[in-house]
């Protein structure tokens, strides 16, 4: 099968997801920002997701026209398998997408930020899940490895977010227990990070 079949069902699922996350982040800058705690670490991890889940994609992408020393050299043969599951997985990627932003509103943040009216979401997908963003975001990563056949740009978002997550996720909590104290902490106590049914 043709690589490049994988990396345009994997490009229309990124311009999706696009879609999605616009009119949600327009609304919640609209919000405005009552505290921040966004630091140098921070900032490269971000840089770190833009690399591994747009640059080295696009960069893949070239290869199919020009020869890019190393990333060329680490593309492979795109299987029926790999390709019906990255399809499959893009849609519950999306799916998950779409509900945590509707769910969560104008309380959404690229960083570690808190809007000035903020509130703790605990219904729809987050009344199972702290996190169903990073769940999508992991499914987005897992998406990208199994459409993009490359050893380098494939894993590359899976790679950057795993380590995003990694340093954010309990700085992120603790935030959160800051400003809404107990409450979070018996939200927490019933639901789970980011996968339903696992601590």
């Amino acid at each position: 099968m043709q690589p490049w079949i994988g990396s345009t069902f994997f490009f229309i699922a990124l311009a999706a997801s696009v879609v999605i996350r616009v009119p949600h982040d327009k609304r919640s800058q609209a919000a405005g920002v009552a505290e921040s705690r966004r630091d140098l670490r921070e900032s490269l991890l971000l840089t770190g997701v833009a690399i591994g889940g747009l640059l080295l994609p696009l960069a893949h992408v070239a290869t199919h026209f020009i020869e890019i020393p190393g990333l060329s050299a680490a593309s492979y043969p795109l299987t029926p398998v790999a390709m019906g599951a990255g399809i499959g997985v893009c849609f519950l990627w999306l799916w998950l997408f779409y509900f945590a932003h509707a769910d969560l509103g104008e309380n959404w943040s690229v960083t570690l930020e808190l809007r000035k009216e903020h509130r703790l979401v605990t219904s729809g997908v987050y009344s199972r899940l702290r996190h169903p963003m990073y769940t999508a975001i992991f499914l987005h990563g897992l998406a990208q490895t199994l459409l993009l056949a490359n050893w380098i740009a494939g894993p590359a978002m899976l790679v950057a977010f795993t380590l995003l997550y990694a340093f954010r996720v309990g700085r992120e909590e603790r935030m959160m227990r800051d400003r809404f104290g107990a409450e979070y902490e018996e939200y927490a106590r019933r639901t789970h990070r980011i996968i339903p049914g696992l601590l």
